[in-house]
This record gives structure tokens, sequence and C-alpha cells, in this order.
């Protein structure tokens, strides 16, 4: 089996990590058993660009009995945590390619490995690999028969695609279904990108103005905490009714450039680029802290950061590099990736539970009905979406009230008013 991990000594330590997290996603382990026995999967080639964590580790076991043959490669240079890679490969028989900290030259040789496996399915976090697919690979793409996108940023790439109409494969968009963009993006995102700014940073967040970019869901969970820990938020959006909500949800919202004055600690969530530029960079406090949780590390324009600095000074703290610009420092996280898997852990196992059984039930629907789908990309199918929050309910000890067939007749009709 070929592989790329970092080292093999590390192993058990994943092991135990990826054995953790299983515990704790319990509709996972019900979606493993039905694949197990039913193997929907079965001989099919499969190729995954995703974040190597202990969670992915576990959605990788459980395409793996499924009958996939599966290769993963890492969706972003400083996710991937070695010890599970290292796993992977020694325990579970997963083709692994991911090292933590690889160079970019690195980072495409792992993706162009991935479709030289000659994938019939696809599954990607942020679309690299449907990307590369689109270009260097359009010979194979015909034979691909779908694929699967689990970020928001991936799902703007591939609506892209399909509105210049060269989309070569139907899609589906695991990323909007509601078991995994309400709950993974608010609760998952608020949850660990605060946890990655605290690892990085030690700082205390009560009485800090803190600047939210975005208030999209990842948006939304991470003001929420903020808010939480008593810092005093303050809002930035291009979208009228998301500025309206963030307002009448008590946070203060105002345009960048204001913001950029008051703010002690910014991280954007918006899936755009350069939300961050030099004229902000001009205006900030002394000692800010800026930091992304958007799934490229486009948002924060650290060339034009760079270019303004008499001095750069790396790694001041782990995962913590100064820029001095004039007499002030401001100081960047995670090198503008993804603070919450460059300095954290990523999201908990708890809600990416619900995330994975989607994203593998979402595979096994795409694999048996990928002769009726066209070039398009679809929404998670209602079924799946209530499967698992059944699922998930039933694994919390939580019931809810059914329809009586009154209730239903009546939602149904048209002609019972007052």
């Amino acid at each position: 089996m070929k592989y790329d991990v970092k080292n093999f000594k590390l192993a058990e330590g994943g092991k135990k990590r990826i054995e953790w997290a299983y515990h704790d996603m319990p509709v996972l382990q019900q979606v493993y058993e039905k694949f197990a026995k039913n193997k929907p999967l079965k001989g099919k080639r499969m190729s995954a660009c995703l974040h190597v964590t202990a969670e992915t580790a576990n959605l990788a076991r459980v395409l793996k009995a499924g009958g996939a043959d599966i290769v993963l490669v890492a969706s972003n240079p400083l996710s991937t945590q070695d010890d599970v890679a290292a796993a992977l490969v020694k325990y579970y028989g997963v083709p692994t390619y991911a090292v933590c900290g690889e160079n970019k030259d690195s980072y495409y040789k792992h993706l162009h490995i991935a479709l030289k496996h000659k994938p019939v399915v696809t599954m990607d976090d942020g679309a690299d690999l449907i990307s590369l697919l689109h270009t260097k690979y359009i010979s194979w793409a015909k034979s691909v028969l779908a694929s699967m996108e689990e970020t928001t940023t991936g799902v703007i790439r591939l609506k892209s695609l399909e509105r210049e109409n060269r989309l070569l494969l139907p899609v589906v968009a695991v990323n909007d279904a509601k078991t995994k963009n309400m709950f993974d993006n608010r609760y998952g995102t608020g949850q660990s990108t605060i946890d990655g700014i605290i690892r990085a940073t030690d700082i205390l967040l009560a009485g800090k103005t803190v600047v939210v970019a975005g208030y999209g869901w990842c948006g939304r969970g991470f003001a929420m905490r903020a808010r939480g820990m008593g810092a005093k938020v303050v809002v930035t959006e291009i979208d009228k009714i998301k500025a309206l909500e963030a307002a009448m949800d008590g946070f203060n919202v105002m345009p960048m450039i204001d913001a950029a004055r008051i703010g002690d600690l910014f991280c954007t969530l918006t899936g755009n680029m350069s939300i961050l530029r030099k004229e902000h960079f001009r205006v900030m406090k002394n000692g800010a802290f800026v930091c992304n949780s958007g799934h490229f590390d486009v948002e924060i324009d650290i060339p034009a950061l760079k270019k303004m600095s008499n001095k750069v000074i790396k790694n001041v703290r782990n995962f913590v590099d100064e820029y001095r610009v004039g007499k002030k420092s401001i100081y960047v996280l995670g090198e503008g990736r993804l603070i919450n898997l460059a300095a954290a852990e990523g999201h908990p196992a708890s809600v990416m539970d619900m995330s994975f059984a989607t994203q593998a039930l979402a595979t096994e629907f795409a694999v048996k009905n990928y002769k009726k789908l066209e070039n398009k990309v679809y929404n998670v199918p209602d079924k799946i979406e209530n499967d698992v929050a059944r699922l998930k309910l039933q694994s919390m000890g939580i019931t809810i009230d059914t329809l009586t067939k009154e209730q239903k007749k009546y939602l149904e009709s048209w002609n019972i008013g007052t």
C-alpha cells in the first residue's frame, strides 16, 4: 500500500484518538453497521480530499466498510493530525497522503495521486479535487459517477461551474444539508474557532472587542460563542438580510473600515477573498489579532500585510506570527489558514457525527442514483436529513411528538378555516 505520512511511530496515539472520537459518533456507528452489512460501495474506487482528523478517519472507515477502494488526501496543509494519518495506514489499511505543514508542491502532488487512483466517486472539502478534475483530468471526469462537497466555499465554486455549464458530473452539496450546515457550521465552527484562538494566544476574550466578518452559519456560531465568553462583538456583512439579523440578534453592525479601528481580535468567516486588506491593517490597533475560519487562506490579505511591514517575526508563539507595521504589531494566527484546525483539533466529534453520517449516506444515494442525476449541484435528499436527525435525537435520548390523523388532515386541507 502506498502512502505519505509523517511518522509511523505516531500511529498508536492516532488509533486511540480515532477510537475516542468514534465513541461520540453514535449515528455514524449505525451507518457503519449498515454499510458493513450491505456493502453499498462495493468495488467503487473513491478519492477523498478532506481534513485528516480523527473524525474524518471514522468516515473513511465507514466508506471502506461499505466496500469502497478509498484513497484519502488532505484538504489543507495545516489541518492534518499526523498521528491519525499514520494510524489510518497502519491499523485501518486506508492509503493516506497527508503531512501537517506540507508545502504547496506536496499538497498538489497528493491531489494528483488521488486522481491517478481513477476514482468513480470523489469527496471534497473545498472543491480542490473537483477543480483539478475539471482542468488537468477532464478526460477522466466523465467516468466519475458523482461527487460530494462538504464546505460552503466548495459549493460556491461548484455552483459557479454549474452556472457556466462546465460542471462535468453530478455533485451532492452535503454542506447545505441542515444536519450539516446548521449544526456543524454553527455549533462546530463556533466552538472550535474559539478553541483555536485561545490555544494559539491564551488571551482572555471577556472585555475584548471581537470583529466577526460574515454572519452566515459559521459567523453566527462564532459570534454567539464569543459573546458568551464576555466579548463585545461587532459583525461586518455585505448581505442586507444577514446584517439585519445580526443587528436584531443584539450585535453591533458596521463596515469593516470602522470595525478595524476598534477591534482587538478579527476573525473572517466568509468564503470570500481579501476581507481584511491594506486599508484595514493601516488603522488597526497595536496588538490586534487577526485570524481566519473560512476554508481558504485568502480571506486575510497577508501578502499586503507583509509588504506594509518593516519586520516579520515568525512563531513568536506557536501558530502566531508578528507583523511590525511602523511602531505597531499585528498578530496573524495560523498563517491565515483555518484557525480551528491549524491551532486546535477542529469540530467536536459529536457534531461531525451528523455531518459524516450525512456524507456517507449521500454517497450511497449518489452511487445508487447516478444514472438519474444530471451534471448539477444537488441538495441532500430530505429522507437522509430526517433519518440522520432521527438517529441523533435517539442517541441523545430525546423523543418528540407526532401528528395526529386530524392534524395531518388539517395541514393537507385548504377548506378548514375560521
